[in-house]
């Protein structure tokens, strides 16, 4: 190595630094293609991904085929595990749901290393590489003078695939310089036989390479960078033959490149459930176990593996095997997938008190990486605040014709929790609007945030119905049956207006409007019938002053949630189905 060193020149050392400056910008343009395409085809897809996360649920071979087209889409293994991450911290997945999605997930990424090493097909004269410089350009005119956001989309996603092979082209064209220098070379090579790190043999050094796979990966977050990296050190000079590293060294890197893309899963569990930090325990549990069946066969036989493949170019070789290793160990732990859970469940036991905080439903922001199933769980928790809201008006009504103020403290804590969740999701609603979001998520994200003041208006509605009561208890005042037949039959048109939105905003279904319509104008019809009563019992003496002025307040305010109500409805106007209809 010292000799090798000597040898070199200014011109050499200039060199390296050139290429590793190249090496470096490839990087770059590479991540940046492959964020490109991930987030426009996820986007594009959203709701085949719903569908698919929603199938997931049947059976661990559903699972799994459901992760590796999910990671396809996205291409990342790691963007898909903090999914999951995500989808068991709200209840969206169990933990052996989420643990045979993960299994595909690893299969689904292999797709990143054929891409890479598509992206050296080609001869000296014309390498498909140049070819889908092209594409990246075609995606530019897309964006640049598309007009309809489809178009837009299509351009970046182009834009993302060319950006991949050109990131890709720089990285192998950078160390195809170094190769052409036989000193630069020489250094290389002499650099791996002084840390024992021999070409042609391995024994214990395996472990090195595996710990720099793992540790590069974790670093940079990714392991299809690393794995565009090892191609690219991998791939033989076309000229000379000869490459920097082994293939037997690259199935090394590889092995500890799937481990350390378990990082980004263990550190999205962080401030999770119990169960969403065992859903990551058992991505790290997998691709462990995987490794040690795969690392023995890799040190002892890899250089026969790579004669067997020798008539295979170096860059589809190590594809293949990416493929194989996650295939392989899918089949082999798959059958095994309950007791990985329950090994997961040992390694991360349940604390007390964790298992109730658990069962609560949040908006997590690991959800932010998939936008379209983000709308769909924000909707779930708007429903859900709407019930609390509308369990208030139910328990304030009953509380003021029964004169039972026993449920208060319910209240007062279930109207802390309506506030609480209101300003939990309006914070969510800010975060998901940032994020790039198809043009129909855009419009119920806008729309969700008039639907959550509309239901704190409901809300506070319900709080003054409870102040009605409580007055009515404090100056010992009563309605008359007559006057309580009409609340009762303004609360059946709210009850029957109540379930007629929930049909329409839970399944953006517009063919329950004209019922929320007929119920909104009943209640319209009641709070002029209670008033017209009201002054006629006020003229047969049949009402205080105090009950009266009570009770027109309270049908005022009974009207006032129905017009809330058909507020939340009409908002799905903008995007439900037959939304084209509704608007003429």
């Amino acid at each position: 190595m010292a000799n090798s060193l000597l040898a070199m020149t200014g011109g050499d050392v200039l060199t390296i630094i050139t290429s590793a400056f190249f090496i470096l910008g490839g990087i770059v343009v590479f991540m940046l293609g492959m964020s490109m395409l991930g987030s426009n085809i996820e986007k594009a897809a959203g709701k085949s991904m719903r569908r698919l996360m929603g199938r997931a649920t049947k059976n661990r071979f559903v699972g799994v085929c459901t992760g590796a087209a999910v990671t396809a889409i996205c291409n990342s293994s790691a963007a898909t595990t903090v999914m999951i991450v995500g989808f068991v911290n709200v209840g969206l997945m169990t933990l052996a749901q989420a643990a045979s999605v993960i299994m595909g997930a690893n299969i689904g990424t292999t797709i990143s290393a054929f891409i890479m090493a598509l992206s050296s097909a080609g001869g000296a004269e014309f390498s498909i590489a140049s070819l889908f410089a092209l594409v990246a350009f075609v995606g530019f005119v897309f964006t640049l003078v598309g007009k309809k956001d489809r178009i837009k989309q299509i351009g970046s996603i182009l834009e993302g695939i060319g950006l991949i092979f050109i990131g890709l082209n720089v990285m192998s064209g950078a160390v195809g310089d170094m190769l052409d220098n036989d000193n630069v070379r020489g250094a290389v090579e002499g650099m791996f036989t002084a840390i024992g790190l021999g070409k042609d043999t391995l024994t214990w050094e395996i472990i090195v390479l595996f710990i720099l796979g793992a540790l590069l990966t974790a670093a940079m977050q990714s392991s299809a960078a690393l794995t565009a990296i090892v191609i690219s050190l991998a791939t033989p000079n076309p000229v000379t033959g000869v490459s920097l590293i082994s293939l037997q060294m690259a199935m090394c890197i590889i092995l500890g490149a799937n481990v350390g893309t378990c990082l980004t899963s263990l550190i999205s569990s962080m401030g999770a459930s119990v169960n969403a930090k065992r859903t990551a325990m058992v991505h790290l549990l997998f691709n462990v176990a995987g490794c040690l069946v795969f690392i023995w066969p890799v040190a002892f036989a890899g250089k026969y593996i790579a004669k067997a493949l020798s008539s295979i170019d170096t860059q589809w070789q190590i594809a293949i095997f990416h493929m194989v290793f996650n295939l392989l160990t899918t089949a082999v732990l798959l059958p095994f997938l309950k007791y990985l859970v329950k090994l997961a469940c040992l390694v991360v036991p349940e604390k007390k008190g964790e298992s109730k905080a658990e069962d609560k439903e949040t908006l997590d922001v690991r959800l932010l990486k998939t936008p379209a199933i983000a709308v769909g769980q924000t909707r779930k928790q708007i429903l859900r605040m709407g019930d609390k809201a509308f369990a208030n008006y139910k328990l304030s009504l009953d509380m003021l014709l029964t004169g039972d103020l026993s449920g208060k403290e319910q209240f007062e804590t279930t109207e802390k929790n309506i506030d609480e969740l209101n300003k939990y999701i309006i914070t969510f609603l800010i975060k998901l609007s940032l994020q790039e979001v198809s043009e129909i998520d855009e419009k119920k994200i806008s729309s969700f945030y008039h639907v959550t003041s509309d239901i704190e208006r409901i809300g506070d509605y319900a709080e003054n119905i409870k102040e009605y009561a409580e007055k009515l208890v404090e100056d010992k005042v009563e309605f008359s049956e007559h006057a309580k037949d009409e609340i009762r039959e303004m609360d059946l048109h709210i009850t029957r207006l109540y379930n007629h939105v929930c049909a329409v905003f839970s399944d953006s279904n517009l063919k329950y409007i004209p019922d929320v319509e007929k119920e909104e104008q009943e209640t319209d019809r009641m709070n002029v019938v209670m008033q017209q009563s009201h002054l006629r019992r006020m003229t047969e003496g049949h009402c205080t002053a105090e009950a009266g002025a009570l009770f027109l307040q309270l049908a005022v305010n009974m009207e006032r949630i129905g017009d809330h109500m058909r507020n939340i409805a009409n908002s799905v106007k903008s995007y439900g189905h037959g939304a084209e209809a509704a608007k003429n």
